[in-house]
């Protein structure tokens, strides 16, 4: 059945009898999550080629993350620990979920799993995904089936920005569980949809989760032409990408505006948290500058992530934090800002940033993990191992040319990790290579399971 509910039926629905005026409401939330966006790809972390006002504007209104990293150096990974606020590898997504019929396109993350949707919406607030799912492509999968009460957008890694066929050939616009396509470039189509939401539920506290199609390829900027047709795969891409990349980022930059504008008009802005990050680094290293990689390495421009966390009245404005912190902390920080329960019989791996946000104190000490593909890492305050090896039974193994099996870097004194210190250090390396394996039988215990092909 078509999840057709309108948007102006949530906003009446009672609260469990809460008096939401503006002394007492709960706050609302809205994540602005961009896609492949680089270290550098905004102006206020470095970007000397182009501006991001209104990202820029954004941030200066709250709290810079400079150490801020998502889950995944891949999009899916990152989404999943997002919701679920665990470990991807947990929830049984530790790579893309593909477009492709041939590899993964079959797994999604399963009905066993508890999103931050679903316990926000439990704890009454009316909640709304616009964009990128990319957690499942079947329908059982779908956003609505995770707590999520409307869903406008596309479930792939991306479709192309007109005609919205995935990169497999398949129409890939849904308004909930049903195909529902609309004439339109997607960061507007996204934008338009979120600013009615904020709309529909102006006097009922919301969660918002905005997950543009920018900066992801393909390269199209608001006035190009689709590039795909169902049944096809991708046609010639646009010839001039670093024009198009551009336009894309500037043009999230202005829906960004329009979405803060939305609530500074409804009066909304003291009692609404925004927060805007990217779900992992950017495809080109200039993007990534002075980080060393790229999406899909475990170098820090994998994963470091521009973020900001914006509240007026609450969180001072004009600050900056260098504690670190992951896209799985959002669950629980989100929920005990709503005073909402985490889930008690799974392992949440997330920790709240709420010290950080309102009082400016650092959070426990902790080690940190990330896993794809040839690459494993730790995180021990400014210590990073890098393990360049195959998973279990093939260490040794060398990646990517000459890249040496085993690297440690301090981050404090070399961000751009190009000094391995693993021959000096070979306690520290010992002991963290210990904690990584230690944390892979962790997270591999009870972990989901997907479905085979």
């Amino acid at each position: 059945m078509r999840n057709s509910t309108p948007y102006c039926l949530l906003c009446v629905v009672c609260v469990c009898g809460v008096n939401l005026s503006a002394a007492t409401a709960k706050p609302n939330f809205v994540l602005l999550l961009a896609d492949d966006l680089g270290y550098a790809d905004v102006s206020c972390f470095g970007n000397k080629r182009f501006t991001t006002p209104n990202i820029d504007a954004l941030a200066a209104r709250g709290l810079k993350f400079t150490d801020f990293h998502a889950n995944g150096a891949v999009c899916s990974p990152t989404r999943a620990a997002l919701m679920t606020g665990r470990y991807q590898q947990r929830a049984g997504i530790p790579t893309v979920v593909y477009a492709d019929p041939t590899k993964n396109r079959n797994h999604g993350l399963q009905a066993t799993e508890i999103t931050l949707a679903d316990l926000l919406r439990k704890d009454g607030y009316a909640t709304g995904i616009f964009g990128k799912w990319h957690l499942g492509y079947e329908k059982q999968y779908n956003p609505t089936h995770h707590g999520f009460d409307v869903f406008r957008g596309y479930v792939s890694g991306n479709v192309d920005y007109f005609s919205h066929v995935d990169g497999a050939g398949f129409a890939d616009w849904w308004d909930g569980t049903e195909l529902a396509d609309e004439p339109g470039y997607t960061t507007h189509l996204i934008t338009r949809h979120a600013i009615e939401f904020i709309e529909a539920n102006k006097d009922r506290p919301f969660f918002l989760y905005v997950p543009f199609e920018a900066v992801h390829a393909p390269y199209q900027g608001p006035n190009d032409k689709a590039l795909r047709r169902v049944g096809e795969k991708e046609q010639a891409a646009r010839g001039n990408v670093e024009t198009a990349y551009r336009e894309m980022d500037q043009e999230m930059d202005k829906g960004i505006g329009e979405i803060v504008a939305a609530l500074d008009r409804l009066h909304l802005a003291e009692n609404t948290l925004v927060i805007f990050t990217s779900d992992n680094g950017g495809v080109k290293n200039e993007y990534n500058i002075p980080l060393r990689g790229t999406k899909g390495t475990l170098w820090e421009g994998g994963h470091r992530e521009p973020a900001a966390f914006v509240w007026p009245g609450r969180i001072k404005p004009g600050q900056s934090t260098a504690q670190t912190a992951l896209t799985m902390d959002l669950l629980p920080t989100l929920c005990e800002l709503a005073g909402a329960s985490t889930p008690t019989d799974r392992k949440i791996d997330g920790v709240s940033l709420v010290p950080v946000l309102m009082n400016n104190r650092p959070l426990p000490q902790r080690t940190v993990f990330w896993e794809y593909a040839r690459q494993r890492a730790a995180r021990q305050g400014p210590w990073k191992l890098l393990l360049n090896e195959t998973q279990p039974g093939g260490k040794g193994k060398k990646i990517r040319g000459t890249v040496p099996p085993v690297e440690l870097f301090n981050l404090d004194d070399d961000l751009s990790e190009t000094k391995n210190l693993a021959d000096q250090h070979p306690d520290r390396v010992a002991a963290m290579r210990q904690a990584v394996e230690d944390w892979e039988k962790d997270v591999s215990t009870g972990a989901t399971h997907q479905p085979e092909k």
